[in-house]
Formats: structure tokens, sequence, C-alpha cells
């Protein structure tokens, strides 16, 4: 296995983007991520991208990814339904075949031109589900009624999730959503989605995000402290609500072991939960101890950008590495309702 590292990051979000488009809030964004890897453009060897076209409101959404990377010269490319996670997975195994040396990864969506709540149920069983249309809180607030119920957890230890993302967010640029709230503050706020409050549930966001990553020396030639990639898996769970244990996360569980989460103490680790309750969830899967740094970024509870969100979370902890506040950290990002398909990655400082 050839070594990988993450060696450059970027990102945008804003709450609602009204003055530009797709490729023009993609294009400083990858110039950002270019410029900070150091590689000559030229000299990328692939590029992939996640996107939906459910939220582009048409048929090929990447296409105008692929305007704002450059029509030419001629680049070899790639795309995937899904978060940009996933196109980060791509290109790990493209630079594991030995064709190319480096890769640009990006993802982006515009949530606000619709309600992505609702745009977003599209994922789901296509006969007996989504004649029913529910929301994605509609579905996460079945999630965490089970949760709570079986982990015997209140809506307290909700709030306190809630309350430190909006802590954390102010740390971040690119939060939207982010405040000195106490857990006591949004306990008072009203309950929108039985268990769940709106400080409990992502804020719709427009942005995206783009990393660069690359092998070997070229890495270690254009980056002081490269975040190697140690460990990436990804699986997948039944697509029906009713056939599985929403109360837990086991395409977690068996991504993290895979991925050698349990072979070594953590240092942060960014989890892609949208609602309070799965970040619990996602704690309890990977084995994440008190002592570790979970969402220092205040993780998709301060910024959701669909089809970023997840690349944000590696993103974040590579860049943490990097400038040595971390030295082990892991990465975590979803697909699907109620967790359905979960990516897990472990990122190594040298």
């Amino acid at each position: 296995m050839r070594d990988v590292a993450v060696v450059s990051y970027a990102a945008s979000a804003v709450a609602k983007d009204t003055n530009r488009n797709e490729v023009e809030i993609i294009v400083p964004v990858l110039r950002e991520a270019i410029e900070g890897a150091g590689i000559p453009r030229k000299e990328i060897g692939f590029v992939c991208s996640g996107s939906l076209d459910y939220l582009f409101g048409g048929p090929f959404a990447f296409v105008a990814g692929v305007d704002a990377v450059g029509a030419w010269p001629p680049i070899r490319e790639s795309h995937v339904e899904m978060d940009a996670a996933w196109a980060l997975y791509e290109a790990w195994i493209a630079i594991q075949t030995g064709e190319v040396d480096s890769a640009l990864v990006y993802g982006f969506s515009k949530g606000s031109l619709g309600d992505v709540s609702e745009v977003m149920t599209l994922q789901t069983d296509p006969y007996y589900t989504v004649p029913l249309w529910p929301t994605m809180p509609d579905m996460a607030a079945l999630q965490a009624r089970a949760y709570l119920e079986e982990s015997g957890r209140d809506e307290r230890d909700l709030a306190e999730v809630a309350a430190r993302a909006q802590r954390n967010g102010k740390s971040n640029p690119h939060a939207v959503r982010a405040g000195d709230a106490s857990a006591d503050d949004l306990l008072k706020q009203p309950v929108t989605y039985d268990p769940l409050r709106d400080s409990d549930m992502f804020p719709v966001s427009d942005g995206a995000t783009a990393v660069v990553i690359a092998a070997d020396d070229v890495a270690r030639r254009w980056c002081k402290r490269p975040a190697w990639i140690r460990g990436i898996e990804h699986r997948i769970e039944a697509h029906g609500l009713g056939v599985r244990d929403l109360a837990s996360s086991e395409s977690t569980r068996s991504s993290g072991a895979a991925a050698g989460v349990g072979s070594g103490s953590v240092d942060v680790a960014e989890l892609h939960a949208q609602f309070s309750h799965e970040e619990l969830i996602l704690r309890d899967a990977l084995g994440l101890g008190d002592d570790v740094d979970v969402n220092p970024s205040g993780g998709a509870l301060a910024a959701n950008v669909i089809m970023a969100a997840g690349l944000s979370r590696i993103g974040e902890v590579a860049s943490r590495i990097s400038a040595g506040s971390a030295n082990r950290g892991v990465a975590h990002a979803t697909s699907g309702p109620c967790l359905q398909q979960n990516l897990v990655c472990v990122l190594e400082g040298e």
C-alpha cells in the first residue's frame, strides 16, 4: 500500500449565498486548496467531486463543478453522487493503483435553494418510504427517541452536545451557527421534532470544501507535516428504517474497527453528526472516551454543506495534525437517512 496524506484543506460556508452560483462558490475554494498544497496545478493527476443533482435542481450537477476546475486542458476526472468524503476514497484508490500521485477532491451544494430536509427524503426507499415523505428531522427524531430510550440518556445530553457545538463554532470562521448558549438555555427552546429542538439540528448551509491528497515523497516534498491516512473504510446498512437498530450504528463500528481506530490513542475526532443524538451514537460506535476532543470545529451542527460536510471532517482533522495541535485523529462521514452509510478515516502525523 502507498502512503497517502492530506496536504491541504479549504472550505467555505454561509447560511444563504444569494449572490453566487455553485461555480462562483467553488472557484475560490479550489484555488485556496491548490495554492495551499503548493503542487503545480498541472501536476495534480486526478480530480474527484461529490454533489447532488436534487439539490442542484437539475441533472449533472458535477458538470458545474468541472466548470470551476477548468475544462481545458483535459483532466482525469470522476464524480460520486454522495458526500465528497467518498470522492476522497475513490481518489485514494486511484493513487493506490500507482497511475497518479496526487488528487484534488471537492464537494459543494446550495442547500438554501429549496427545502433540504424534504429534498433528502428522495434518498429513502421509493416504494414504501417516499410515499409517506418523512423529512430528515422526522426520521432523525425517530432515531433520537429510540436512542434515548435504549441508552438511558435524556434531552439534557442532547442539549450538552448542541451547546458545545455552538461554543466550538465560535473559533470556526465558516460556522453558520455559533454562540454562548448553555444547555439550560437550549432546553428552554420548544421541542420541534420530539425529542429534538432546532438547536439539535444542522443549520442549512451553502458552500464548498476541497482537499488535496498526495502519495509518499510528493506529500513530503510539498507539505512540512502531512496528515497521513493510516486507515480508511466505509460500510452500509439496510435501506429500510424498520429493519435495523436505529439506536446504534453497526456500520460505523465495523468501519472504525477496519480503519484501526482502536489501535492507538485518539487526540481529536470530527464526526459528521447532523443531529445532536448522532454524535452520541457515533462516539459509542467508535469507542471514543471523554478525553477525546470531539468536533472542535463545531461539526455539522455549526455548518453543514450537504455533500461537503463529511469531507470537511477529514479536512478539519488533517489541518490540526498539520498544525501540530494533534498527532492522531479520527474523521467520520455519513450518507443516507439515520446514519445508513458511514466512512471512517484515521489520520496521523509523523
